[in-house]
């Protein structure tokens, strides 16, 4: 995943005081225009209220039904409390004794970890039917024997598609001997089954029509034979068969109508063996089975009449298809036609639930596994595959198949990288217009997995464009608010990836997005990184623009942000905080938020403590984020207090080593600092130069132009020009200032050794001689070739000819385009004090050439029309009597023609200026 009107609430008032008031006039209500009237909710008709309760989680229907006696009476009605899904909430003991008074009628239910399998118990939900946990890899033999023996009516239990460890055989038996009832079991992971565990099934479960022990070390094949009742027989990724034994049993099932032997070693001559022998078997499921698929000639036919093999290397569509009598019908998506026949038998609903059921459950583990090997099956059908999975009347089937496509277009889950024609597949297919009707679905289980699929599948552009125009961006904003934690952290992370596109952010801005993103912070302060990341994240990109930043913080994100700074000690939460405190304070010249973060209390302090962090994400934002506030005065003065200036020059000497985001943050955030004569002086005190001077050396050209910035600034303290010129920086600065592909680089640098000899630091240590320093520097063989390498930068922008023209008569086409080929748009943006200018200004008059060329030239640039600063540095011009002294140094005899010819120039941009300045009064 990547790196600002608000609405004011007087004019939404009005508004829906106007709607009340037209509605109470229809009403014949009282004329007082300021009355308002009060709904009676307890009025409303009964099956109304009902069908509000069935909007709710379990937690919102308890607490609905406890605010009066007729929703007491009303939330209590069977049909609300016959299923629960308890997975986005803890579920505790406590709960389950609040809930236990609704659950005498309780058929199904839903449940994650083992916490929630415990408290199961508590519910006194004697009649459950059917039991499915997630995440249960903590869930013991004992735990699931006193479930099992406290629900004896149970006709289904699945656990999965987590793996069981802690289960064993055991567990087995006391289910078989407690839950004779039983027609459904799915195990998933549970190390080894046991044929005595397999044989108390046979014996005890009579009703048994389908098992599942997938991804198990171990499963004695000859017991399984002797599951009579069984009519589906899932071993999806088992290993350790004996396939000769497990032939010959198998095939003499009397009942057995479909086997799912997907992600196992099975061969081609047992798949055909098991199907000819077999008088019952209708399908075999052969996914992701290497021996299989390196023996089958893909020219053949296997089928045999009404028996089919689905794998990989078939049409799984047409092979469904040719299951039943009338396959003329169904053309396409099977599902989709089978669900709307209106003849169908009972025994092919249930061979095509299950063939729905098994086939999400092995296309979601091999979208988890991600082999690229598998990309031509995605492509040709198994994109759409799940796209039919996902209307299926199984809600499982449904959730299964949004995580597999969550899932499988990722490639690289921490650079936030997916793969563009997967993305592509499920666009041609549908499949965004499909997630985002789910995405209304009132299950919060499947809204949580589909946000999850349309976040990930919107770091395509093409896919964010579709989902944007779709309506996607109101729909996930609404999802952000939602109470449930999962739900909102999926939807949080669609908008984080939406609001990578600039054309997306003003969408969310006006779908609630930016107050939807803040609330969650306020929501779950403390809760796990996932949604405070993905959050943060957003908003950091919404603060990029500059209308989105002044809404988050007018929605109250300075406060949100700060506190994460603060107070959470995840990682990735921390990061995206102070990149979004750093993007709000990039917008200094437009809006106030960059002296708004910094008033907040606590806010800088956070923000050094975090340039200390142990992760580089971390302390790469923190640093940007001073960098941006430190061009605030008072910003400026806050962040050295707070020991700013130590903890930069500490990161500094550190990251040597590190991304050149982090080298660039740590030299631009001493550059802001440095623009104050006193942080200046407390840098280079605090050994700030020497790693100044080695970024400055880097080859990357953002991070050696921040240090040459910065470098110029401490240039302008005699005792820091001095350690630079000790510690080997004029080397590196003339190397910039020849070579630099970046012209602010060698701009810059060209500046700092103008400052560094331009007769200020002759007192604090003599010309010629190296007595005083601490080590062995020439002062005057630096200064030379300082000079001539600035007297080279300044020529590569001159032109003799036009130069000749423009000396002679002064030609405003000639003085044009010299501005023109002198032009350094990015110089534009530099601010200088009036010391600064003064001192640029005092240049003119130094004896050397190169220096009043020099300091001519570096005018031209702070006062070109079009510069943001221009209007600041006319008029510290104008205070210091500047035009006079340009004036003669444009007229002086012995003024190399560059110097004459960019203070001419210099001085019809003040007169520009000036003008401007007269028709705006």
């Amino acid at each position: 995943m990547t790196r600002r009107v608000r609405q004011k609430v007087y004019q939404f008032k009005g508004k829906k005081e106007a709607i009340i008031r037209r509605n109470t006039e229809l009403d014949g209500g009282c004329s007082n225009s300021h009355a308002t009237c009060e709904v009676n909710w307890t009025t409303l008709p009964d099956d109304a209220v009902i069908q509000l309760f069935l909007c709710l989680n379990y937690r919102d229907r308890a607490n609905l039904s406890s605010t009066c006696r007729t929703y007491r009476q009303l939330g209590s009605s069977p049909c609300l409390w016959s299923s629960l899904d308890l997975r986005s909430r803890k579920f505790d003991i406590s709960a389950a004794k609040l809930l236990s008074s609704r659950c005498a009628n309780l058929q199904m239910l839903r449940f994650r970890g083992a916490e929630s399998a415990d408290a199961i118990i508590n519910l006194q939900a004697r009649c459950l039917r059917q039991i499915s946990g997630e995440f249960c890899l903590d869930i013991t033999d004992a735990s699931l024997s006193v479930i099992v023996a406290r629900h004896e009516m149970l006709e289904s239990l699945h656990l999965g598609p987590d793996a069981c460890q802690r289960i064993s055989s055991d567990a087995i038996k006391a289910i078989a001997n407690c839950c004779s009832k039983l027609k459904r079991l799915w195990l998933s992971g549970v190390r080894e089954v046991s044929g005595d565990a397999i044989n108390a099934l046979a014996n005890h479960c009579v009703q048994l029509v389908e098992v599942g022990f997938i991804e198990s070390e171990n499963v004695d094949e000859m017991a399984l034979g002797n599951l009579n009742s069984v009519r589906f027989l899932s071993i999806a990724g088992t290993r350790n068969f004996k396939w000769s034994s497990a032939t010959q049993v198998w095939s003499r099932l009397p009942n057995l109508v479909g086997l799912d032997v997907s992600r196992t070693d099975v061969s081609l001559s047992t798949v055909m063996r098991l199907l000819s022998t077999s008088r019952t078997l209708k399908v075999l499921l052969t996914l992701n089975c290497p021996v299989f698929e390196a023996e089958v000639d893909n020219s053949m036919i296997y089928n045999q009449k009404g028996k089919v093999i689905l794998s990989f290397s078939s049409e799984i569509f047409k092979g469904i298809a040719t299951l039943f009598a009338d396959s003329t019908e169904i053309d396409g998506d099977v599902f989709h036609c089978w669900r709307n026949l209106k003849n169908k038998n009972r025994l092919s609903d249930e061979i095509v639930n299950w063939i729905e059921w098994v086939l999400s459950h092995t296309l979601l583990r091999i979208a988890e596994n991600s082999p690229k090997e598998f990309d031509n099956f995605w492509l040709r059908q198994g994109a759409a595959l799940m796209l039919s999975l996902m209307q299926s009347a199984q809600e499982e089937v449904q959730e299964r198949a949004a995580t597999a496509i969550a899932t499988f277009v990722i490639i690289d889950d921490e650079n936030a990288t997916i793969d563009c024609r997967r993305a592509a597949a499920i666009l041609q297919h549908g499949g965004i217009r499909l997630l985002l009707d789910l995405a209304r679905s009132s299950r919060e289980g499947l809204q949580s997995e589909v946000a999850k699929a349309i976040a990930n599948l919107s770091v395509d552009s093409k896919v964010a464009k579709a989902v944007a125009e779709i309506g996607g961006i109101n729909i996930l904003a609404n999802l952000a608010r939602s109470m449930n934690r999962l739900v909102a952290e999926e939807a949080a992370g669609g908008l984080w990836n939406l609001s990578v596109g600039e054309e997306h952010k003003g969408a969310i801005a006006k779908a609630g997005g930016v107050k939807a993103l803040v609330d969650l912070i306020f929501k779950w302060p403390s809760s796990s990184d996932g949604v405070l990341e993905r959050a943060a994240g957003a908003l950091a990109n919404l603060a990029a623009d500059d209308k989105c930043s002044i809404e988050v913080a007018g929605a109250g994100g300075v406060h949100a942000l700060v506190m994460l700074t603060q107070s959470c000690k995840f990682e990735g939460v921390q990061e995206q905080a102070a990149r979004a405190l750093a993007n709000l304070a990039a917008h200094g010249d437009n809006n106030s938020n960059n002296a708004a973060v910094g008033l907040e209390v606590g806010a800088i302090q956070a923000l050094v403590q975090l340039t200390r962090s142990q992760h580089e994400g971390v302390r790469q934002e923190a640093a940007g984020a001073l960098w941006n506030l430190s061009f605030d005065d008072k910003n400026r003065e806050a962040i050295a207090a707070a020991g700013g200036v130590e903890a930069l020059v500490s990161l500094a000497q550190s990251c040597s080593g590190s991304s050149q985001g982090l080298q660039e943050r740590a030299a631009g955030a001493l550059w802001g600092l440095s623009v104050s004569e006193a942080n200046s002086i407390a840098i280079g005190r605090e050994g700030g130069v020497p790693p100044l001077i080695a970024l400055a050396r880097s080859v990357v050209e953002d991070v050696h132009e921040t240090a040459a910035g910065a470098l110029w600034n401490l240039a302008f303290n005699p005792s820091n020009a001095l350690r630079i010129v000790e510690d080997g920086g004029v080397p590196a600065l003339v190397h910039l200032c020849s070579s630099s592909v970046s012209k602010m680089a060698r701009f810059m640098a060209a500046l700092a050794l103008a400052y560094m000899f331009d007769g200020r630091m002759d007192d604090t240590a003599p010309l010629g001689s190296s007595e005083g320093t601490s080590k062995s520097v020439n002062l005057n063989v630096v200064r030379r070739t300082a000079f001539k390498h600035i007297g080279d930068f300044v020529r590569s922008f001159s032109d003799q000819h036009t130069f000749a023209i423009a000396a002679t008569s002064a030609a405003p086409t000639a003085l044009a385009q010299i501005t023109e080929r002198a032009r350094i748009s990015e110089a534009g943006h530099l601010r200088c004090s009036g010391s600064e200018i003064g001192r640029f200004v005092t240049m003119l008059r130094n004896p050397s050439s190169v220096l009043k060329t020099c300091a001519a030239f570096a005018l031209l640039q702070f006062t070109m029309p079009g510069g943001r600063h221009a209007m600041h540095h006319t008029i510290l011009l104008q205070d210091v009597g500047a035009p006079r002294i340009l004036r003669g140094a444009a007229a002086a005899a012995l003024s190399p023609t560059e110097a004459k010819i960019f203070a001419k120039i210099v001085l019809r941009n003040l007169e520009h200026h000036q003008m401007e300045t007269s028709v705006q009064k």
